[in-house]
């Protein structure tokens, strides 16, 4: 979802530091925002140039306390990541430039190349994006970097999990106990740390085109990338299809991941760890989740829906116990 309105217009010193970044002729001609991101404000810049074309790029803004705190180290794990995925085939933004330490714009800032495609959200159509999601993330895993990204982090702890109102007590109470033990040993592979619907584009051929032609365009927001167990990546997509489609999906998805080639966790109780580790890490929170899907369009994912969906989610990994 785009918006063209007040809130695209670029803050004075960030156009200034935008504009030190273009090539001799160059301008910029438009901003829109670009909506569905939790962490951060999102531009597409359209750029004019010399000859009259136009070109565009895209401008990361973390204007949340939390993460202009901590801005300097994602920012700049960020650009390097991006750096380092020229050239390994997996569709990535190139960075342009970063002031990660807000030095010259009012607030840390990353500006990389834009990519063509959209985000995709819909239930329509989900069956044939999840095998594409699943072989993108098979081919993420298998990026083997010269220097590895820093270890990945939980998310949530047993303590800090809070069940949505009205969530089945019994099955979140297992749930907490199992996250609360020692994590399993794991493989490291190299990890986005935040692959879900909302960061992948695709190029969506339009009707009546067989869908057999849809393709992912690009993946994005690699702030998070670390080093951990694939099934850490696996798990929170799981969680956000189950949470934008329903339960089934989530379990849908890992299926997919191993069907692509991808390898999980040895037993069924190491891989129900990463899932619930992942899963449980949403409650509290599901008011920033369902916020941008319902701004992209999702208007019935209310608050209470997506809690819902999440104990439902709960509820039926912890029922693969039974």
């Amino acid at each position: 979802m785009i918006d063209h309105g007040e809130a695209a217009t670029v803050r004075p010193l960030t156009l200034a530091w935008v504009s030190r970044q273009l090539g001799a002729g160059e301008r910029i001609v438009g901003t829109e925002v670009l909506h569905g991101g939790i962490t951060a404000e999102m531009r597409r810049l359209t750029i004019g140039t010399r000859d009259g074309a136009t070109r565009d790029l895209v401008l990361r803004t973390f204007v949340d306390p939390y993460f202009v705190e901590h801005a300097e180290d994602l920012l700049n794990r960020e650009a390097d990541v991006l750096t380092r995925l020229a050239g390994t085939g997996v569709p990535a933004p190139g960075p342009v430039a970063a002031d990660p330490t807000a030095t010259h714009c009012e607030y840390p800032s990353l500006l990389m190349t834009h990519l063509a495609g959209r985000t995709v959200l819909a239930d329509e159509g989900v069956e044939a994006r999840v095998p594409l999601l699943a072989r993108q993330l098979v081919a993420i895993h298998a990026l083997r970097p010269a220097e590895r990204p820093q270890e990945y982090k939980a998310w949530t702890t047993a303590d800090a999990v809070v069940p949505p109102d009205g969530a089945d007590a019994a099955a979140w109470a297992a749930a907490t106990r199992a996250i609360r033990e020692p994590a399993p040993p794991y493989e490291g592979r190299f990890l986005h740390r935040d692959f879900h619907p909302g960061n992948v584009l695709f190029d969506v051929p339009p009707p009546p085109d067989h869908p057999a032609s849809l393709r992912i365009s690009g993946v994005v927001d690699w702030v998070q990338t670390s080093w951990g167990p694939a099934d850490l990546d696996v798990a929170h997509c799981s969680t956000n299809l189950a949470l934008l489609h329903g339960p089934v999906w989530g379990a849908r998805f890992a299926e997919a991941y191993e069907e692509a080639g991808g390898v999980l966790a040895a037993t069924p109780s190491e891989r129900l760890y990463w899932r619930l580790l992942d899963a449980l890490a949403f409650a509290p929170g599901a008011e920033s989740v369902g916020r941008p899907w319902r701004e992209a369009g999702r208007t019935e994912l209310t608050t209470r829906a997506v809690e819902m969906r999440l104990d439902a989610y709960v509820t039926a990994l912890m029922d693969t116990l039974a």
